[in-house]
């Protein structure tokens, strides 16, 4: 579900920082060869992610779902330039394309790749992190939060990503529709948390963004 008029989403986009060049070719070569290439955050979003990194100017970036890559460039162009970014993804086969643009982007010693659970792999992730983006399946997403709110430090941003699921938050929800169900839970659970103050920005599938007190 778009959640904008396609004339007002056109505008915004034309009113918005340029998507850099390597961005573009990087969606282009997802829509062209890579299966569910709705996924990619895209320009809007991308400069969305990339505004609220450079306000922050993290050390230690978290990315939970990595994809292609693009989401993990925005972010790493507003980290300070000694700055990691941890990306975790359960997808080998996208490690080529992955590789391909973080090179372009000359983020090759920045953004560190991990491949497997997620639930694992942060176990052993010994960071405080500045900004944590997540967006990778939707079944575990109040478990992720549950693991990175004590490592994120104060002042610190926790994004998540898809949390108006098409809409379907907004409605009644069939018995099976897990995915939607741990959703709904999780906009509750944050916007009752004292931990955090957040904002739900509609933007694409809306984020969910939450600033550590």
């Amino acid at each position: 579900m778009e959640f904008l008029p396609e004339a007002i989403s056109d505008y915004s986009e034309a009113h918005t920082e340029k998507e850099p060049a390597v961005l573009a070719e990087l969606r282009r070569e997802t829509w062209q060869k890579v299966l569910v290439p709705r996924m990619l955050s895209g320009h809007l979003q991308g400069r969305v992610l990339s505004f609220l990194s450079h306000m922050v100017q993290p050390s230690f970036i978290l990315e939970i779902g990595t994809y292609t890559g693009y989401s993990a460039i925005c972010l790493a162009e507003g980290m300070k330039t000694d700055g990691q970014l941890h990306t975790i993804d359960c997808n080998e086969l996208l490690e080529t394309i992955q590789s391909k643009y973080i090179e372009k982007a000359r983020f090759s010693e920045n953004i560190i790749r991990h491949i497997g659970d997620a639930q694992e792999i942060l176990e052993g992730l010994n960071h405080t992190w500045d900004l944590v983006f997540i967006d990778a399946d939707k079944d575990n997403y109040i478990n992720y939060y549950e693991k990175v709110i004590e490592d994120v430090r104060p002042g610190g941003l926790i994004i998540f990503d898809n949390v108006l699921w098409s809409g379907k938050v907004t409605e009644p929800i069939s018995e099976n529709d897990q995915e939607t169900k741990v959703l709904v839970e999780l906009n509750r659970t944050v916007h009752q948390d004292n931990r955090v103050v957040n904002l739900l920005l509609p933007v694409r599938d809306g984020l969910m963004i939450l600033r550590k007190i």
